[in-house]
């Protein structure tokens, strides 16, 4: 699986609903809990995240004062060209890309030339929601 761009952040700088890479994984932040100092320590925090495409619990253990990957999210628009299955094949509207996503079972109605918004990291892609709707 390619990785995507990403960029650096402080630790401490994190807040809920940001992402950040835990593992090589992109995930969304869905706690952030900040431990005070200690007589020969630095502030720590532990993260905690939801995978964006894989839903797995992750969490990372840091000095507020270090660095942390941050994934580049992209959001875009496309058009489902086929439904395989649990195979949706998605092009982009602005390059004319073509992606295969996993079928959300949270979304219905998906069927050829239908509009849907997708995020991507790399190789990964996710159908965020059906355009529309």
């Amino acid at each position: 699986m390619a990785e995507g761009e990403k960029r650096f952040a402080q630790v401490g700088q994190l807040k809920e609903g940001n992402y950040v890479l835990i593992d090589g994984v992109p995930c969304r932040i869905v706690e952030v809990e900040k431990s005070k100092p200690g007589k020969h320590g630095a502030a720590k925090a532990r993260i905690t995240g939801i995978g964006i495409f894989s839903s797995q619990k992750k969490t990372l253990m840091k000095p507020t004062s270090a660095e942390t990957e941050v994934p580049i999210i992209e959001k875009a628009a496309g058009q489902v060209v086929a439904v395989m299955g649990d195979t949706i094949q998605v092009m982009d509207v602005t390059n004319y890309q073509t992606y295969n996503a996993p079928k959300p079972k949270e979304i219905s109605g998906l069927s050829s030339g239908v509009e849907v918004e997708f995020t991507r990291w790399g190789d990964s892609i996710m159908i965020v929601r059906k355009k529309g709707a």
